[in-house]
């Protein structure tokens, strides 16, 4: 391979040493003397004067952290296709997470100033792409991680709910890695709220609801996510469903109250369900966040109504 090759294959951006296999030091030092490359942190080297991409400044980063460190959480997780969470912010303010095995000191100091240095005692050979350039975890541990570091439980909550939504994982990759990591942050919420997925609870919206309504107020489990055919034969999914009581209960999203055609397509479904002899809530899901007694108030009027706790009458 030559010096050519490396760079187009390292996206510009490769260490001191790997310069000096095809390059004297004294070639290399007016390379950067000279301005035509730039060294943004010591030992890490990019072949030319202007502005870092974004791609470059995941590189450096990492380069920069040492050849055992990874891209991790959010930021793998947005190289693999994932989408939400900031992912479209400038690359001068998106943090860059790092993820370092435990008692390994990081080469040097990250030129980012948005760099997170995340250390791990658990960072194994199945954790990380095997040939995903710029190295990075896998989907599965990037989301865990993700879940663990945001600032909020509900932030953790959304990330999760998101990975499988938009079918990067399966909830038994994300359970697995889980289990793995006995110190990891919000191990025990993690792990219920992947039970919650698992049980078609995949919108943040339903997770709200089913912590805060379901669970809090005691109500009747219900079946999740369940698909029926309606009387033309078409396929619809039904958010929350007790079916012996022929309830329905839909969480309506911010896409429901701002798309004409989606308003419809949940009316035609609604009516559909009523003429087969079902009764439909609907929340907006601010509802459900904000005022879950209210909600769990009127689902329980509802349960009452079609015949559920008979000994409270």
């Amino acid at each position: 391979m030559s010096l050519d090759e490396l760079l187009e294959a390292a996206d510009g951006v490769i260490d001191t040493a790997a310069a000096l296999n095809f390059l004297t030091k004294r070639q290399l030092h007016w390379r950067v003397a000279s301005g035509r490359w730039q060294r943004p942190c010591r030992g890490v080297l990019v072949a030319h004067s202007g502005p870092l991409r974004e791609s470059q400044i995941l590189r450096v980063a990492l380069l920069a952290a040492g050849p055992h460190a990874a891209l991790g959480g959010l930021t793998a997780a947005w190289l693999d296709g994932f989408t939400g969470f900031g992912e479209k912010a400038p690359a001068s303010s998106k943090p860059v997470h790092l993820i370092v095995p435990a008692g390994f000191k990081r080469r040097a100091k990250p030129p980012n100033s948005n760099t997170v240095i995340h250390y791990s005692r658990i960072l194994a050979d199945l954790d990380v792409h095997p040939s995903r350039q710029p190295r990075r975890t896998r989907i599965a541990r990037s989301l865990v991680d993700a879940a663990g570091w945001m600032p909020t439980d509900r932030g953790a909550m959304a990330v999760l709910a998101a990975g499988v939504q938009q079918r990067l994982v399966r909830v038994d990759d994300l359970r697995r890695v889980t289990e793995r990591m006995a110190a990891l942050n919000r191990r025990a919420l993690i792990m219920s709220v992947l039970g919650d997925i698992a049980g078609g609870a995949e919108a943040l919206s339903e997770l709200d609801f089913t912590r805060q309504v379901i669970r809090a107020y005691r109500l009747p489990e219900p079946s999740r996510q369940i698909a029926r055919r309606d009387s033309r034969g078409r396929r619809r999914w039904i958010d929350v469903l007790w079916d012996e009581y022929r309830l329905v209960v839909e969480i309506d999203g911010a896409q429901h109250a701002e798309d004409p055609l989606q308003r419809w397509d949940d009316m035609e479904r609604d009516n559909d369900l009523q003429l087969a002899g079902y009764r439909t809530l609907r929340f907006p899901g601010w509802l459900v966040r904000r005022n879950p007694e209210y909600v769990a108030r009127e689902i329980l009027k509802a349960l009452r109504a079609a015949g559920a706790f008979p000994g409270d009458r």
